[in-house]
């Protein structure tokens, strides 16, 4: 539509400014004409009367001029008429002048002083324009005074408004013909084929049967399109009718790589198209209003990295907080909206939280209390009662909002995601015993000395505990966990198992190393590296990049100071190597964040201007959001990536960069405090602390033989495409459905 009005409207523009050109030089003509017109009879009209009134004149006979002035005036457009003697002075005039002559005496003077008829046109205050005409009256070749007429001309004015407003209204009505014709034929003949197409291509991408460019046959403007279009439906409909065939025939082989259609079909066969609901305090697609126009983003957010292409295989349910500042002027009367939103596959609720409940349970609890309380990041957790009782009551809400989607579901698949949720599991199954509920823990879960220290420690594992399958990243954590339970509830834990007993109910605790879809990697050709980095102001032989959120766990001022470190100690390699930084901000209403940010701000100013050179800058940083497909080329064209958390769960963007380089070049260097370090062996493992330690890897990165780096990276990208994440969801919804 928008494109439909930008063309109409630039015909319009067009056509308006032809039709003021031609009106313009209208009006100028008509002026002309009837001011010439005007002028020529006011002429002849004084020289006529030149003669009834000079004998007059002369014998001082004032009854009969002013007889005569009377006689002619008011007649037609004539106003009125005068005469002045030789000296300038008012000697008759006609009655009912509607205006002081006193003020427009000077067309009767230039008459006398050029010996010649003058005119003008003057704006006489009520009367509009007048027409002031003088006329010499002789005697023997010697003026004797002045004939003046006054005649009415404000009908030019009227006149050429007139054609103003005629040619308005002609041209409206002719753009309104013009811009319905526009759209019945654009519409018809443009728009509504190519809609068919985009919905038959729509179609074909989803694995429908396409229809529609068989009837956008029938149009031949769009025929040739068509025609190619509907034998590329054909055809990729039969490789994913192939595709589909050979999914379900590799899905009992484990050695089968794991894909999205073998994803689809394991549901298909296991689930037997039972639903599967997601529960997350983040939503994989937030809708805000920028400049005036409704856009969405996906969070920088590991979780939902891993989420989102389940749920775009799986389809199901997806409830999450709304919290985009245009996120409820985006759903119906449900608060639901099909996404992603170019080819929808799921279903997003949002469920909308006050004020007071965000900021309790959201920015309280969970991030000043959980978060640092699982991170063993340095950061003591703050722990408020007021904060723990809307902990409880948004998961009460939740629970509530779930139950009424699933009243309906038999057997309902439920898979509650993070630390956000801790207490839905047992909420659900209070009501929903028959619910086969799965409890992800995306973040580490700490040693019990560390975890003693929640007052409300209890009510949290009692909550978790009411899941069928609680997963972790790594077995560290599991243990930690079934340490943490056995030091604090009464419970029977099954080590050969791994499970815990409570209430009559058993809870499976697994690891499942969560990862991401490794095909991503091969989309799209490369960018040159050179035009890709030419706007961010990187002209070095070597790039260095790390992509995190602005928190405080990443280890991002650790890694900065061990880039300052490796200046310090390799200086060979100033205006050879930058540093990229992509930091998006995060969770701005906590104080530590906010802190953080400025931390991070001034850190990588200091070493800049430690280190800075004419245009060259060791660390560039950027703290905007950037997409997957932005980032991806940035992957590919890194040297180094370095992943440095103080302490995260499992670490994606580590598994991301291992994923984009199909070129099987470049160097990961990464925390030993992640989960990722137990996967991939192949990257330089480091203690993010030592800044040294960090020097020393970018150093060994930037100069590790091709052929040590293709080793080391093939070597990972086995782990990340043999164990990707759709294997991770086929066995933690294995593991929920078989166990629950």
């Amino acid at each position: 539509m928008k494109q439909l009005l930008t063309i109409i409207a630039g015909v319009v523009v067009i056509v308006s400014m032809v039709v003021f050109i031609f009106t313009l030089r209208q009006v100028r003509e008509e002026e002309a004409s009837l001011t010439d017109d005007l002028e020529r009879r006011t002429a002849l009209l004084a020289d006529s009367l030149k003669e009834s009134v000079r004998p007059s004149y002369l014998s001082n006979a004032t009854s009969t001029i002013q007889s005569v002035l009377d006689k002619f005036a008011n007649r037609g457009r004539l106003l009125g008429l005068a005469v002045y003697d030789d000296d300038g002075d008012l000697f008759s005039v006609s009655a009912d002048l509607p205006f002081n002559l006193s003020d427009y005496a000077a067309v009767p003077k230039q008459a006398m002083d050029a010996d010649s008829a003058k005119g003008d046109f003057l704006e006489v205050q009520d009367n509009g324009k007048v027409y002031i005409f003088a006329a010499p009256l002789h005697q023997d070749e010697k003026i004797i005074g002045v004939l003046v007429l006054y005649q009415r001309a404000d009908y030019i004015d009227a006149a050429k408004r007139q054609i103003w407003k005629t040619n308005l209204i002609r041209l409206l009505i002719q753009a309104l013909l013009f811009s319905i014709a526009v759209i019945l034929i654009l519409r018809w003949i443009i728009f509504r084929p190519i809609i068919t197409i985009v919905d038959t291509i729509r179609q074909a991408r989803a694995g429908k049967v396409a229809e529609g460019a068989y009837t956008v046959k029938s149009h031949s403007f769009f025929r040739p399109i068509a025609s190619e279009i509907s034998k590329m439906s054909k055809s990729l409909l039969l490789a994913r009718t192939a595709a589909r065939e050979e999914a379900r025939l590799r899905l009992e082989k484990i050695d089968s790589p794991w894909t999205e259609e073998r994803l689809k079909e394991f549901i298909k066969s296991y689930l037997k198209d039972r639903k599967i609901f997601v529960v997350s305090n983040r939503e994989p697609y937030i809708h805000k209003k920028i400049k005036n126009e409704i856009q969405y983003t996906v969070p920088a957010s590991g979780m939902v990295t891993a989420l989102e292409p389940i749920m775009e295989a799986c389809g199901g349910l997806w409830m999450a907080h709304g919290s985009g500042d245009a996120d409820k002027l985006t759903v119906d009367k449900n608060s639901k909206l099909a996404v992603p939103p170019e080819e929808p596959k799921y279903t997003l609720k949002r469920l909308w939280l006050t004020d007071q409940e965000v900021k309790g349970y959201y920015i309280g609890f969970s991030n000043e209390a959980l978060w640092p309380l699982c991170h063993m990041a340095h950061t003591r957790p703050i722990f408020r009662k007021e904060d723990w009782i809307e902990y409880r009551k948004v998961n009460g809400k939740f629970t509530q909002t779930l139950l009424s989607e699933i009243k309906d579901t038999r057997r309902p698949v439920i898979l509650v995601q993070d630390y956000h949720f801790a207490l839905l599991p047992e909420m659900i199954k209070k009501s929903r015993p028959d619910a086969e509920v799965g409890l992800f823990w995306h973040v580490p879960w700490p040693h019990a000395e560390s975890f003693s220290i929640c007052p409300w420690r209890k009510e949290i594992l009692g909550g978790m505990l009411g899941a069928d399958v609680i997963g972790f990243h790594i077995q560290q954590y599991c243990n930690n966990f079934l340490e943490t339970v056995g030091k604090e509830i009464e419970s029977i834990a099954d080590l050969e198992k791994f499970a815990i007993y409570h209430k009559g109910h058993t809870t499976y605790i697994k690891s499942f190393p969560i990862s991401v879809a490794f095909t991503a990697g091969a989309d799209g050709i490369p960018e040159p590296k050179s035009s890709l980095l030419e706007d961010m102001g990187i002209k070095t032989k070597y790039l260095g990049v790390g992509v995190d959120r602005l928190d405080y766990t990443k280890g991002i001022l650790e890694r900065m100071r061990g880039v300052e470190f490796f200046f310090d100690i390799y200086p060979a390699y100033k205006k050879q190597f930058t540093f990229l930084q992509i930091a998006p901000q995060t969770r701005k209403a906590v104080e530590k964040y906010r802190q953080f940010n400025d931390d991070v701000t001034r850190e990588a100013e200091r070493i800049n201007k430690k280190f800075q050179d004419n245009d060259w800058q060791p660390i560039v940083l950027l703290k905007e959001h950037y997409t997957h497909e932005k980032i991806y080329p940035l992957y590919r064209s890194a040297d180094v990536c370095l992943v440095t958390s103080l302490s995260d769960g499992m670490n994606l963007v580590a598994k991301e960069f291992i994923a984009a380089r199909n070129d099987e070049s470049g160097v990961l260097i990464l925390s030993k405090f992640t989960g990722a370090s137990r996967d991939l062996t192949g990257a330089i493992v480091i203690n993010p602390y030592s800044a040294e330690e960090t020097a020393d890897a970018i150093y060994q990165s930037l100069t590790m033989p091709p052929a040590e780096q293709r080793r080391r990276m093939k070597k990972m990208r086995d782990s990340v495409k043999n164990y990707n994440v759709y294997r991770w969801a086929a066995e933690f919804i294995r593991a929920v459905t078989s166990l629950g």
